[in-house]
């Protein structure tokens, strides 16, 4: 009886041993191999930080031509360390510095993910994004794919925007009909059925752009695969670039299934960081949250979003349908300007202070800037900052978002004149370019009580690209030369986005203009103008929001 108990108690002695045989790190010499205790090994460089190894199940999946998975293209030579710990869990971190840029790849045993964290110091180390590069033809992909590189294609713009063989046009910028807006998604990815590889986003605070924001998320051809988290992406950005902490986003493989709804940044519950020594973290007990009782005058048929920002950080959250009342979680202490959308168009903006550990409590908001509760003559579309409804946004997904302007999926978009109160407006063009569409016409009536008094005519627009803007004529009156807006100074409607700064044109046109005949169809010109841009769809453009008279 002793022996067996000795024996029993020598096997409790040697378990936690044996539980944790395969868990741990080793050091190779030239990487720190770690093995998560379950069936994901991977190797982290101890020269740069990258991540040359991924095996799972046995596979290898990382890499391709000699390219790693890292921030930006490559760091370059860092300082790599990495740290053991057995509480709050047993977990492994490594640490990778380059210059004012510290990055966190940390991993927790018996999980099958890598955890990553990202502080951004300063402009100096340039860093847009994580690209998780993945063996070509081990993930599915085909030709319907917008984000699918085929063998064959040529580039019609700059190098990143091709036409296949078959005429379909393709770009890694095309993620409208795969997630959207960063609001839209909680990870990107694929499944082959039997594993699945799945990159989730951080909650973006530190990112830029807002719940509307759409980039590059994903990326395929024949032989490579690439996952984005965005940290800064300037394509089609107008908002600042904010510096710390994002994170963390989480690599994650499974045996096909989609991702654990835990992991989700709106879900996470990440306390087990708190104790890791994380530069720039934040604990949940020092973080804050919004809670509004609900917002007055919602108008059927749209979502509304309440945002929060200011030059550190940023957060959202959507609204309850009826009432109107909303809850932002997990915010940082600091006053935010909070702003509420109507669909993607702001309707009213105030200043909050969010609170450490407590909640700060708002009343019914009254939007009082929604430019639909002007009582118009004849509108032609709707004030909710996007083009929808119009010629080629007419259905969501909207078409523009996943392919070039030039797709031949498209409609044309330079369609017949539109005729107020005959002319559906799925037949008005939602994007106008100097080149391509100018000069459209816009056929009215007014009663013979209209035409005594001068008339406002507002023309909303939601992007703008090399300086359009919008002039109008109105038979043979001509409006003054207006000025640009204020948006972002890369490439924008040819990249899937029409998500810039929204822009109300307001044009007073004088009672002389209008014909004095109450029978007669007055004429309306809408121009684009811009002394920048180049030819056909880079020639200066605008995405229309919402043309009305009143």
């Amino acid at each position: 009886m002793d022996m067996y108990l000795l024996l029993f108690l020598f096997v409790l002695i040697l378990r936690p041993l044996l539980v944790f045989a395969a868990w741990g790190y080793t050091d190779d010499g030239s990487n720190y191999v770690i093995d998560v205790g379950s069936k994901l090994v991977f190797k982290v460089s101890k020269t740069n930080g990258d991540i040359n190894s991924i095996v799972y199940g046995g596979t290898e999946y990382q890499g391709y031509s000699g390219k790693n998975s890292h921030i930006e293209s490559g760091l370059g030579r860092s300082t790599v360390t990495i740290t053991s710990y057995s509480s709050p869990s047993y977990l492994i971190k490594v640490t990778v510095t380059y210059g004012t840029l510290v990055h966190y790849i940390v991993a927790r045993y018996g999980q099958n993910n890598i955890y990553l964290l990202t502080n951004k110091g300063d402009v100096s180390v340039p860093a847009s994004r994580f690209i998780l590069r993945l063996k070509g033809n081990i993930l599915p992909h085909d030709s319907s794919m917008p984000d699918f590189y085929d063998d064959g294609g040529a580039a019609i713009e700059a190098s990143d925007v091709t036409q296949s063989p078959h005429g379909y046009t393709k770009s890694k910028h095309y993620q409208g009909s795969n997630y959207g807006r960063v609001m839209d998604f909680d990870y990107v990815g694929k499944t082959t059925g039997r594993v699945g590889i799945w990159l989730i986003r951080s909650n973006h605070e530190k990112a830029s752009g807002g719940p509307f924001f759409r980039s590059l998320v994903r990326r395929s051809s024949s032989d490579a695969d690439d996952l984005y988290e965005i940290l800064f992406y300037s394509m089609g950005h107008t908002d600042p670039q904010r510096w710390g902490l994002q994170g963390p986003y989480v690599l994650s493989f499974t045996d096909g299934e989609t991702p654990k709804k835990e992991l989700f940044a709106r879900n996470a519950n990440w306390s087990w960081f708190d104790t890791l020594g994380i530069k720039g973290w934040v604990a949940g007990s020092a973080r804050g949250y919004v809670a509004g009782v609900g917002i007055a005058n919602m108008k059927n048929g749209y979502t509304y979003t309440v945002a929060l920002s200011n030059p550190d950080h940023q957060y959202w959250g959507v609204a309850a349908g009826g009432g109107g009342a909303y809850t932002i979680k997990s915010v940082v202490p600091g006053t935010y300007k909070l702003t509420v959308y109507k669909g993607e168009y702001e309707v009213y903006t105030t200043s909050i202070t969010a609170k450490a550990g407590s909640a700060t409590s708002l009343n019914t908001i009254k939007p009082d800037s929604d430019p639909s509760d002007v009582t118009a003559i004849w509108r032609i579309g709707d004030w909710d900052g996007t083009p929808g409804g119009f010629l080629n946004f007419e259905s969501t997904p909207y078409k523009p978002t996943y392919m070039h302007p030039s797709d031949p999926r498209l409609s044309s978009w330079d369609p017949e004149d539109f005729t107020v109160g005959k002319t559906a407006t799925s037949s008005f063009p939602g994007y106008m370019w100097k080149d391509v569409n100018n000069d459209h016409l816009v056929y009215f009536k007014l009663t013979a009580a209209q035409i005594t008094s001068e008339k406002t005519i507002r023309i909303g627009i939601t992007e703008a690209y090399a300086n359009g803007r919008p002039i109008i004529a109105v038979n043979g009156w001509n409006s003054p030369l207006s000025s640009a807006s204020t948006q972002g100074g890369t490439r924008s409607l040819t990249v899937g986005t029409y998500r810039g700064n929204n822009h109300i044109y307001s044009f007073t046109v004088p009672a002389s203009a209008f014909l004095t005949d109450a029978n007669g169809w007055n004429i309306l010109k809408i121009s684009v103008i811009s002394g920048s841009g180049n030819t056909g769809y880079l020639s200066a453009g605008i995405s229309i929001d919402c043309v009305d008279l009143y």
